[in-house]
């Protein structure tokens, strides 16, 4: 863990080398990714199931490769009431806040008679990436799947790695709207979902976290679908003032300090008491918890305690960027508004982050890496389209066509003038 002190002449360099310091996980792994999609694109499910018993010891042929309707539905019911209650409580408002989201259709006439407008349609398909490794992560299908199905998309693919589907994760996928389930996960998974792979038909937009591999396919496959966003490790950054108890905040650095040991947790303080007693409640509850060593490591090689006026937190946040902020001081809205660069914020001393990764209904998928300077987390618009729409007259067309003939003429595109010269009777051949 790394200490910042603004009041140290140094401060200002030593926070910019930390802040620009990257964290993905160094591993090799484009040219394992190139050959995987080169295979499965040539292929098909030949490869997906050869890489399925090759990376993932996993005895999955055609007969099993997609998990059965009663499956599912004996999967769901297999999860205990309470965790079905809390799925459906976060589904409902999930969906209710993506709803909430969705932009009107417009079309209007302007002053040369032309009408224009737009109008939005959903995705026809799109494939959700769960991962399987760490965790089950019925979170991560209900943040996914439930704006994909709120937008109107007519096909939801799921994948994730072959082993024991948890019930908390199928139940989500039935609340949230996914109609299929393939056993299938890592760069072959993606590389179905783009290409093709026997039953598994091509969609037109991933969304979802995975590992490393998964990251790098879904870089290499854009443009022959879309992509949501190219994760890196959660990061969060806590602005709290002395009032505040100190295992409430230590609990919510390691909240992101548990998911992988190259996650960042900060904490941005006044007072460096209210500091050291965070630092050492994190070091007590680490011992206590299940997922320790990864958060261990992730607070002693990423984690930092800055002290610095309150007044100073707003440009520390921006210059980091994070996926996440809490604000638990006595005005939050103050320091909030002064904000550019955020994937969500969280304000006051009630509002955790975990409440939002599960139950706010905003969501969770949200960029990382400083990525938040130029991208927003998931939602509604990401599983629909716009459509322009321009409808000419006589008159709408004899304003604007002279313009287009000159600006085309300009450019030295003669076809695209003639197209409008022929209109106006002003073709010269």
């Amino acid at each position: 863990m790394r200490r910042f002190d603004f009041s140290q002449p140094d401060f200002a360099q030593t926070f910019a080398a930390f802040a620009d310091a990257r964290r993905e996980t160094p591993e090799d792994v484009e040219a394992i990714v190139r050959d995987v999609l080169t295979a499965v694109k040539a292929e098909g499910l030949a490869a997906v199931l050869r890489f399925a018993r090759q990376f993932d010891r996993a005895e999955i042929d055609e007969s099993n490769l997609r998990v059965t309707e009663e499956e599912i539905a004996q999967g769901a019911a297999a999860c205990a009431p309470e965790v079905r209650e809390a799925i459906a409580l976060a589904a409902g408002r999930i969906r209710a806040y993506h709803e909430r989201q969705r932009p009107a259709d417009a079309r209007f006439v302007d002053e040369t008679g032309a009408e224009l407008g737009w109008r939005w349609s959903p995705l026809e398909a799109v494939g959700v990436y769960v991962p399987g490794g760490r965790a089950a992560y019925p979170s991560t299908v209900l943040m996914n799947a439930v704006p994909a199905a709120a937008a109107g998309v007519s096909r939801i693919a799921m994948v994730t790695p072959p082993g024991k589907l948890q019930p908390a994760v199928l139940a989500a996928a039935q609340a949230a709207g996914v109609m299929e389930i393939w056993r299938v996960g890592g760069a072959q998974a993606v590389a179905a979902l783009a290409y093709g792979a026997g039953p598994i038909k091509p969609v037109d937009k991933i969304v979802g976290p995975g590992n490393a591999f998964v990251t790098a396919a879904k870089r290499r496959v854009y443009g022959v679908v879309g992509i949501d966003a190219l994760a890196g490790p959660s990061e969060i950054v806590v602005v709290a003032d002395g009032q505040n108890r100190a295992d409430w905040i230590a609990a919510d650095l390691l909240s992101q300090a548990e998911h992988d040991p190259a996650a960042q947790s900060i904490l941005i303080t006044d007072d460096a008491a209210f500091g050291a007693a965070v630092a050492a409640e994190i070091e007590a509850q680490l011992k206590t918890l299940s997922t320790g060593e990864a958060a261990a490591q992730s607070w002693r090689d990423h984690g930092a305690i800055i002290i610095a006026p309150l007044d100073e937190a707003p440009a520390l946040v921006d210059r980091l960027a994070p996926e996440h902020v809490e604000f638990a001081v006595a005005d939050p809205d103050a320091l909030a508004e002064r904000v550019r660069h955020a994937g969500a914020m969280f304000l006051g001393r009630w509002t955790p982050e975990a409440i939002g990764d599960y139950v706010a209904g905003s969501n969770h998928v949200l960029p990382t890496s400083r990525a938040a300077r130029f991208s927003s987390g998931l939602s509604l618009y990401d599983f629909i389209k716009r459509t322009s729409i321009v409808k000419c007259d006589e008159r709408a067309f004899a304003a604007l066509g002279p313009a287009t003939v000159a600006l085309a003429e300009s450019e030295g595109l003669p076809a695209h003038a003639r197209s409008a010269a022929l209109r106006l009777g002003q073709t010269k051949s």
